[in-house]
């Protein structure tokens, strides 16, 4: 393959389309004499402003989960974490590290239910019980997150709830805050997200996922943490979705294209919250 026809391939795939003089000037002579590997070409079109801004992005689903990946790097650091409803399909790292969660932890508990009691969409064939990352050790525990009896008050520095919270009653939801209230040290952390009715339900009548409970604006999840004791110290959007509540019709490309964390938290397809418990 002619170093043209590198360009031509790493522009489709990234930017899909043609490189444009600019483009060509910079980088061609580069992939002809070897200076530039194709590698790091498409490193510089992954960067660049139009591939975060203008591309479309195939497919809403990877884009959240791009999306989310940059919210679990801005997490605070923690020694001993737990995670509800953390595992990941067919890896056991979980879900946390595999995002990409940059600190070093002692201790990581990954709480999900049995296989069995799951939704036919996230059951595996494997149960886990301790996995050594780079990071620390990952260790699963299969029960509700209802129950978190086994977890002493104030033993845990951070708790992660990645999607999840809406899979419970919203009675049922004030339990597990109240539970990981109580297991967290004060100044421990929760973080999580979820799906923003808002724009869920521009997208369609009934909830988005057959196994979800309850799907909240941030008025009303904001008001439910504050009423749990947390101190809710950053809230951020993922995938801005304000020209679709703005027309009232939802604009799945659009959404998918405006991957990213967003101040406009209301106006976005996911909540993203940091809250903190009191010192």
């Amino acid at each position: 393959m002619s170093a043209q026809q590198v360009l031509d391939v790493i522009y489709e795939l990234i930017l899909r389309r043609e490189p444009d003089p600019t483009g060509t000037a910079s980088y061609l002579s580069g992939l002809q004499n070897g200076s530039l590997s194709p590698q790091e070409v498409a490193a510089w079109a992954v960067a660049s402003g139009e591939w975060w801004s203008v591309t479309p992005f195939p497919g809403l689903g990877q884009s959240l989960h791009l999306s989310r990946m940059m919210f679990v790097r801005s997490l605070p650091a923690g020694k001993r974490i737990l995670d509800l409803g953390g595992t990941a399909l067919g890896n056991a790292t979980g879900a946390l590290v595999l995002m990409g969660y940059p600190y070093i932890f002692e201790d990581l508990v990954v709480i999900d239910l049995p296989s069995e009691e799951r939704n036919e969409l996230y059951q595996e064939d494997t149960a886990h019980a301790v996995t050594q990352t780079k990071l620390g050790p990952v260790r699963y525990r299969y029960h509700s997150m209802v129950d978190l009896s086994d977890y002493a008050d104030g033993s845990v520095d951070l708790v992660y709830s990645g999607q999840s919270i809406e899979h419970v009653p919203l009675e049922v939801a004030d339990v597990v805050l109240s539970e990981v209230r109580r297991v967290l040290r004060p100044g421990g952390y929760l973080a999580l997200d979820t799906p923003n009715a808002r724009v869920t339900r521009l997208q369609q009548a009934d909830f988005i996922d057959p196994d979800h409970e309850h799907e909240y604006t941030h008025a009303e999840l904001h008001e439910k943490l504050a009423r749990a004791g947390f101190e809710v110290v950053e809230a951020k959007g993922l995938n801005y979705a304000g020209p679709s509540l703005a027309a009232g019709r939802f604009d799945v490309d659009a959404i998918a294209s405006a991957r990213g964390l967003f101040s406009e938290i209301e106006d976005c397809y996911l909540l993203a919250y940091v809250c903190r418990v009191p010192a």
